[in-house]
C-alpha cells in the first residue's frame, strides 16, 4: 500500500509539473485582453460561448464510457496499413500559377494557394494530436505530402480554434519563421506568443469580423464547438470557421463544429462557396453538440450554399469510437441523396479549383487491394 502511495504522488507530481513546465500547453490571454474580450457577445463571466449557449456537458459516467471506449478494440478503426500520401515539392508550390489550389495533409491541415499566394490551414504536422506522444495515437501516414522543413514561404496561416489536433506547438515552431501572418479566434494569439511570435504578426477575430490581406477578403466565421489545451482553461479562447475569398473563389472552412444554425446563416451572407472544407469525424452520440454525424455534414454542406463540399476532420487520427472509413462512407452516401458534388482526393493530390478533379474518388476501398 506504501508503494501503491508513492507511486500515485510521483505520477501526479510529474503529471502536474508537465503542465506547468511544458510549453505545449500555451499561454493564457492577460488580463487586458480578456477586457477586451468581455465586449463581444460571445463571452459571458470570463468564457466564450456558443451561441444560444450550447455546451459540451458530460456526466460522470458518459466521461467514463468515452475513455473507456477509447480503450476498446475497434473494428478498422485504424487502416490495416500506412496510408500512401502523394508528394509535392517546394518549387512546385512556388512555382504555381495564380489558380487556386488545395492540397490536403489528412484530418484538418490544408495547404492553399490562392491569388498568388500561399497559405497554411490549421496546420498540424506531428505524429501524434496531444501534448506528449505516449498520450494519443499515431498519425496513420508514416509520411506527410511534404516535410514541414521544405515548405517554402507562408504569407498566411489560419487556425481554427487551439485543441491539439489543429495547432500543434512543434509545428509551429518550425513554421514561425516562415510565416508573414497568423489569423486566430480571439484569445489563440496567447499561444502563439507563448511560442514566441510577436505580437503584430498576429491577428485576433471575433465571429462576424473582417478584415483584407493583400487582396484577399477574410472572415471570422461562428462554429458550435469548445476550447481548451489543459485542466482550468476551457473555452478561455475562441473557436471559428473561416471563409477566404479572392476575387475568383470563395472558399469556407467549418473548423469543428456540431450542427447548428450558424451554417445556414453563413450560407445566406456570404453563399454561395465554391467549395465548402467541412468537419466530418470524430463524432461519437456522448458529444454529439459539438462533432457533426456525417450526414449532417453533408447537411451543412447544404446550408452554406457550397457548390461543392470535401469532408475533412478524417483520415489521419483516432480520436473517436468509429471505423477510419465511416465518415468518408457515410457523407458520400447522403450527398448522393441530397444530389450535392463531393470530392475525396487522396492525402496530397493536389485540387485546382476549376477542375476538380479526384484520381480515385473511393480510394480507402481500394487501400487494402493496392
Amino acid at each position: 500500500m506504501t508503494i501503491l502511495i508513492v507511486v500515485i504522488v510521483l505520477l501526479v507530481t510529474i503529471g502536474t509539473l508537465f503542465m506547468y513546465l511544458s510549453p505545449e500547453f500555451g499561454g493564457k490571454p492577460t488580463e487586458a485582453a480578456y477586457k477586451q474580450y468581455a465586449k463581444s457577445k460571445h463571452f459571458k463571466e470570463g468564457k466564450f460561448v456558443n451561441n444560444g449557449d450550447v455546451e459540451m456537458e458530460m456526466s460522470a459516467g458518459d466521461m467514463f464510457k468515452a475513455i473507456t471506449g477509447m480503450m476498446k478494440t475497434i473494428p478498422n478503426s485504424v487502416p490495416g496499413r500506412n496510408i500512401e500520401t502523394e508528394k509535392i515539392d517546394s518549387l512546385g508550390i512556388v512555382g504555381f500559377g495564380a489558380d487556386t489550389r488545395l492540397v490536403w495533409f489528412g484530418h484538418s491541415t490544408f495547404l492553399l494557394q490562392i491569388d498568388s499566394k500561399t497559405i497554411l490551414i490549421d496546420p498540424m504536422f506531428g505524429e501524434v494530436p496531444a501534448p506528449h506522444p505516449l498520450l494519443g495515437n499515431k498519425r496513420f501516414s508514416n509520411e506527410l505530402p511534404i516535410d514541414i522543413e521544405k515548405l517554402p514561404s507562408i504569407d498566411a496561416v489560419f487556425i481554427t480554434h487551439d485543441h491539439y489536433d489543429h495547432l500543434d506547438y512543434g509545428s509551429i515552431q518550425k513554421l514561425k519563421e516562415k510565416v508573414k501572418i497568423f489569423y486566430t479566434p480571439l484569445g489563440v494569439g496567447a499561444h502563439l506568443q507563448a511560442w514566441g511570435i510577436d505580437q503584430q504578426d498576429i491577428v485576433e477575430m471575433d465571429w462576424w469580423q473582417e478584415e483584407t490581406f493583400e487582396g484577399l477578403t477574410i472572415r471570422c466565421t461562428p462554429a458550435q464547438h469548445f476550447s481548451g489545451r489543459g485542466i482550468s482553461d476551457r473555452a478561455h479562447t475562441l473557436w471559428s470557421s473561416w471563409i477566404i475569398q479572392s476575387p475568383k473563389a470563395n472558399l469556407f472552412f467549418s473548423g469543428d463544429s456540431g450542427y447548428a444554425d450558424h451554417f445556414k446563416e453563413i450560407g445566406e451572407k456570404y453563399g454561395p462557396f465554391d467549395l465548402a472544407l467541412m468537419e466530418c469525424g470524430q463524432y461519437n452520440e456522448l458529444w454529439p453538440t459539438v462533432h457533426m454525424f456525417p450526414e449532417q455534414t453533408a447537411m451543412a454542406g447544404q446550408d452554406v450554399n457550397a457548390k461543392t463540399i470535401m469532408p475533412i476532420h478524417w483520415g489521419a487520427f483516432k480520436l473517436s469510437h468509429h471505423s477510419w472509413t465511416d465518415p468518408v462512407e457515410r457523407v458520400s452516401q447522403k450527398a448522393k441523396e441530397l444530389n450535392m458534388n463531393i470530392i475525396t482526393p487522396r492525402i496530397g493530390e493536389p485540387i485546382v479549383l476549376d477542375n476538380m478533379v479526384v484520381a480515385q474518388p473511393d480510394w480507402w476501398r481500394l487501400l487494402g487491394k493496392e
